[in-house]
């Protein structure tokens, strides 16, 4: 006797499509049968010839919780999560008030957000320049990776030099650890805008052009050959550009160990979006120009970009005014973590042709290997949590800011339309969220640690 069998539905894993029953047991995936197979349980649910995805993991969240909880905080940052696909989200360090750089940190974090949780999340390690002692007790604790900028960062963190970085790989790999980076070079962004603003009136044009794709392939350069010679862990966060995908690419056929990420907004908009609409679609790295959109897709369904993660960095509108902070003090940062998969499966598989697979791989598969959950997390396979997401490919949709769970309903997804949408969200085989609503209970999410 099965708990709950989701029947009628097309199973997606990383590399095929197949008709198949998913039987849940104790909130594990107990077994996967033939359509028909007769089977007994106290629940079914009928997926409808849907699409039944392993739940999607978002490899990069800024929930702000605790300090900033007026840009966004657990409750409602894992309740959009839930309702748009994802049942694991990786919580960045920063925007949290102190970052999370030790273990009492740690501490006060988890007890904070633990009741506030409606989906499953991991910790990202704090890596700056003054905690490079405590990084070893980070991952002992549970942190699933450790995160770091090249470039410049919000005022609660610190960028660390290629030195400071070079010491900080050597500790992390004697921890087995993987650090992630913001790849973008410090110094020619501070010059650039420093250029800009001897103007006497900035555009937008001049924000996108203080950061470069070569700012962005620079940084990302350095990482990868201090990776190479330490023979250490890296992930290139957000990576915005092909020519940046190819340089990591070509790293990893040399047998570096670098994972990476893309996220939605990169597969979706162009740098004529920011032009046009302004801060809502300001982000760093910023949106590239139209031809680069379809390049990152072939990086994506290659699995050089092996993880799609939101990136969702909220804030308040007034925080978004070009009139009150100018074009470059204004807030950078997407909030995306409720529309990622919907947007993802639209614009790759329902636009662009691409095989339904490409979703298991990089929502799922991907980051939970980039991660070290793989097991526990990441596929449709037994013995794994039963984290499923059943998505109607014909549902049409559009976006609207009171759809968004968040604590501020702006985002520049708002208005996009497509087709293909999670209509189920089960997180260890309990569902959370269901034809766009939230249904789950506060606090069911549990805090998940990298697997040793």
């Amino acid at each position: 006797m099965f708990d709950l069998v989701i029947k009628n539905g097309k199973v997606v894993t990383a590399d095929r499509v197949f008709a198949a029953s998913v039987c849940v047991k104790a909130g594990k995936i107990a077994a996967i049968v033939e359509p028909g197979t007769d089977v007994q349980a106290d629940k079914t649910i009928d997926a409808q010839g849907n699409y039944v995805f392993p739940g999607a993991i978002d490899s990069h969240a800024h929930l702000n919780d605790p300090g900033y909880n007026w840009r966004e905080d657990y409750s409602h940052g894992t309740a959009a999560a839930g309702v748009g696909g994802f049942t694991t989200i990786v919580d960045m360090p920063l925007q949290n008030e102190p970052a999370l750089t030790d273990g009492q940190i740690f501490d006060n974090k988890l007890a904070h957000v633990s009741p506030n949780a409606y989906v499953d999340y991991c910790f990202w390690g704090g890596l700056v320049d003054y905690n490079l002692g405590t990084l070893h007790e980070l991952d002992n604790k549970g942190c699933v990776a450790f995160k770091s900028f090249i470039g410049p960062v919000s005022p609660d963190y610190v960028s660390l030099s290629i030195g400071q970085a070079k010491e900080a790989l050597e500790i992390l790999k004697s921890a087995g650890a993987r650090a992630g980076f913001h790849c973008e070079d410090y110094s020619i962004i501070k010059w650039e805008e420093a250029r800009a603003k001897r103007k006497e009136k900035n555009d937008w044009r001049d924000f996108l052009d203080s950061r470069p794709v070569i700012a962005e392939l620079i940084a990302t350069q350095n990482i990868i050959s201090l990776a190479k010679e330490l023979d250490a862990k890296v992930h290139i966060c957000h990576v915005s550009h092909p020519r940046v995908a190819q340089v990591i690419r070509e790293a990893q056929l040399d047998g570096v160990d670098v994972t990476a990420e893309t996220c939605g907004h990169y597969l979706a908009f162009s740098d004529e979006d920011v032009i046009k609409n302004g801060s809502l679609f300001k982000c760093a790295p910023p949106l590239r120009e139209a031809a680069a959109i379809e390049g990152m897709w072939e990086y994506v369904n290659n699995g050089t970009l092996s993880c799609i993660g939101s990136d969702h960095s909220p804030c308040e509108l007034s925080e978004k005014s070009e009139e009150a902070h100018g074009i470059f003090g204004a807030w950078g940062g997407i909030s995306g973590i409720q529309n990622t998969m919907q947007v993802v499966f639209s614009e790759g598989v329902a636009k662009r042709g691409y095989c339904p697979t490409i979703l298991a791989r990089s929502l799922s598969e991907g980051p939970a290997k980039a991660f070290g959950i793989y097991g526990k997390k990441g596929a449709i396979e037994v013995g794994f949590d039963a984290d499923i997401v059943i998505l109607d490919p014909k549902r049409e949709w559009e976006i609207t800011p009171e759809s968004l769970y968040y604590v501020n309903q702006i985002s520049a997804f708002v208005g996009l339309k497509g087709v293909g949408l999670p209509v189920c969200t089960l997180v260890r085989g309990q569902v959370v969220a269901e034809d766009g609503k939230l249904v789950g209970q506060k606090g069911f999410g549990e805090f998940v640690k990298k697997i040793k």
